[in-house]
């Protein structure tokens, strides 16, 4: 067993047997963890005590987890619960969308249990560091883009964008790069605390939503740029301004 808090997670699935197996994992890697049958359930839950984290399947009888998922992260009391949505859809655009209501992490099923608990402990670190750093004052600029890392907040021509806290990850992890090339193992150890397992469309996925939110034109972007065949970097001072001369 790992040496973790117990903190409280809720598992969401109709499925009897996922549920179970994805439930007793978390209690052996340390976790306090609830089943639940469905989306009623959960919100019932929720307000009787609010948890550490939710792993949401996505496809359910109404209310389904998308829609819970959305649901969540429109209420001020429950919208910091990071979400975790298992879904067995692995296309690109279920992928975005699942992104743009909200949620925190997607794993496609079947899926490894090992993994599960390790991405529950990534997203509520990722919480709890965002929590606890309120107050800081660190800032990174570049063009017109300003990260405050310690607020967790992004501006852009002094504008708020709303990131997910992937996105922000993301985009502050390849500022913070300072123009070095990031390929998908490096962005996935550092935005999702784990060494890179899986699907590269992970990365990609969340890059292209960022490149929505950031890009002044998503599909000619200055400053998410892509490098053939390794990975990702940030532009750098100079590039931005000769593309704005």
């Amino acid at each position: 067993m790992q040496e973790t808090e117990s903190k409280l997670i809720y598992v969401v699935d109709d499925e009897p047997n996922i549920r179970k197996l994805a439930a007793l994992a978390l209690k052996e890697y340390g976790f306090e963890a609830q089943e639940f049958a469905g989306g009623d359930e959960l919100l019932k839950a929720v307000k009787r005590r609010i948890p550490d984290a939710i792993v949401l399947d996505w496809v359910m009888p109404v209310p389904d987890g998308l829609s819970i998922c959305g649901r969540l992260k429109l209420d001020k009391t429950t919208k910091s619960i990071p979400v975790i949505l298992l879904t067995a859809r692995n296309d690109e655009v279920d992928c975005v969308l699942g992104l743009e209501m909200g949620a925190d992490d997607y794993i496609t099923k079947p899926f490894s249990l090992k993994e599960l608990c390790a991405r529950v402990k990534a997203v509520i670190r990722r919480s709890e560091y965002s929590e606890s750093s309120e107050s800081g004052n660190d800032v990174i600029t570049c063009g017109e883009v300003t990260v405050n890392l310690a607020r967790r907040t992004v501006m852009k021509n002094d504008k708020p964008i709303d990131l997910t806290m992937k996105e922000f990850d993301l985009l502050s992890s390849l500022m913070m790069g300072k123009g070095r090339v990031l390929n998908r193992d490096q962005l996935m150890e550092k935005v999702w605390d784990m060494e890179f397992c899986g699907d590269a469309r992970t990365v990609d996925v969340h890059i292209r939503y960022l490149r929505q939110k950031i890009e002044d034109e998503s599909e000619n972007p200055k400053y998410i740029l892509t490098v053939r065949g390794v990975g990702y970097r940030f532009a750098s001072e100079d590039e931005l301004k000769q593309n704005k001369d």
